[in-house]
């Protein structure tokens, strides 16, 4: 058999609709992935409305590394990186087990491209830096560390700012990182989860207006 002649992949399992928020029909898992753990642990809920942080505890994925939670939808999760090259550096991915971008539903890329923009400007705001980056690696040879699919939301701090410095180093796999601390992450996640609360709510207002 030569290497045309391969099966293809079996397709990607279709998931709810991001407008129900129906808990009741589990996406796609691997047991020994990190982000599919932390999709576990975490139920959607509507981001307009979080619930109360108590029961978004950063230790509910223990005994696996806290999670500091931003966001968590039928179809995305996403949480602040536990070794962050700046202040607020936070992952987006799909909440199914998606080894690459090419794995992703159109669904969940249309919901990617819409929290992005809205994690953002949470980010932004919540942090005060007005500049960042977008990152998205495939695969070990592209810096991709855990494989399933995920976005980077770095802050960019001023090029004045020596921990610009450390950015540079570190971006793709160089240089030392450091541990998130678990008091500074909690704070900063519910800032965030706030901001990106406003900016929702700022959206349906937006969005209502203009059928009006």
């Amino acid at each position: 058999m030569s290497s045309n002649d391969n099966p293809p992949s079996p397709p990607a399992q279709p998931l709810p609709s991001p407008s129900t928020f129906d808990t009741t029909t589990p996406p796609s898992q691997e047991t020994d992935c990190p982000f599919c753990h932390i999709s576990l642990t975490y139920p959607p809920y509507p981001p307009s409305s979080p619930p109360p942080p108590d029961s978004l505890s950063p230790t509910l994925t223990h005994p696996h590394p806290s999670t500091h939670l931003i966001l968590s939808t039928p179809l995305l999760i996403a949480f602040l990186d536990i070794m962050p090259l700046s202040v607020g550096h936070l992952l987006l991915c799909p909440r199914a087990h998606r080894p690459k971008l090419t794995d992703v539903t159109p669904a969940e890329s249309a919901e990617l491209g819409k929290y992005l923009r809205i994690l953002s400007t949470a980010v932004s705001r919540a942090t005060g830096i007005k500049d960042w980056n977008v990152v998205q690696n495939n695969g070990a040879a592209a810096a991709q560390v855990v494989p399933h699919c995920h976005f980077h939301i770095i802050p960019r701090p001023e090029l004045r700012d020596k921990r610009n410095e450390r950015f540079t180093s570190t971006m793709f796999g160089r240089g030392q990182r450091d541990e998130l601390d678990e008091e500074e992450g909690e704070k900063l996640a519910g800032e965030i989860r706030e901001m990106v609360r406003v900016v929702v709510r700022d959206d349906e207002e937006r969005e209502g207006r203009g059928k009006l």
